[in-house]
């Protein structure tokens, strides 16, 4: 899978989570008519957007993101393209997290609403992260692919050659013969 695509369904699954996160912890507040809680809970919530969209502000890649594309190893033959099974080993704490947290709502409204405001910041500071990596990539001519590993174990990316983004050069720079 491509590293760009993953960080694209990455993004989705966080906001989706977040939403779900949202709306289990807004019903279970207002089932148990705790205004307090929804009121604390909207602006953590505006809190972590707040900082998500800062921390994400710019184009260029995390250092995390950096320091993956650095230690990229490289090769010739494109790796076995499996999305489902690259998102499922990378993304599983997200599941988890989802889900226990939706079932913790039985009770306290409390966990969902926290883990909420962390999926929220998460998706928000890797929005762009992609169209850096995908910067880079049009930059070297390569390509970043997730390599299927441990779901444990640090992720790793493989680089393969691509095509080189070539910008036409403006007519004032050229020299007339």
């Amino acid at each position: 899978m491509r590293f760009t695509d993953f960080l694209r369904v990455s993004v989705l699954l966080f906001g989706g989570s977040g939403t779900v996160l949202a709306t289990v912890a807004i019903a279970r507040a207002t089932a148990g008519d705790d205004r307090a809680l929804i009121l604390v809970a909207v602006g953590w919530w505006t809190i972590a957007a707040v900082a998500g969209l800062w921390l994400g502000r710019r184009m260029a890649p995390t250092p995390g993101i950096a320091r993956l594309l650095a230690g990229a190893r490289s090769t010739n033959t494109l790796p076995e393209i499996e999305p489902g099974a690259i998102i499922f080993n990378r993304l599983w704490p997200l599941a988890v997290l989802t889900v226990l947290s939706g079932a913790a709502a039985f009770l306290l409204a409390q966990v969902p609403a926290i883990a909420a405001g962390y999926a929220i910041g998460i998706a928000l500071t890797w929005r762009k992260q992609a169209g850096g990596v995908q910067a880079i990539e049009d930059r070297d001519g390569a390509r970043f692919y997730v390599d299927r590993g441990s779901p444990f174990g640090a992720p790793k990316l493989i680089r393969t050659p691509g095509l080189r983004k070539v910008e036409p050069v403006p007519e004032a720079t050229v020299p007339v013969p």
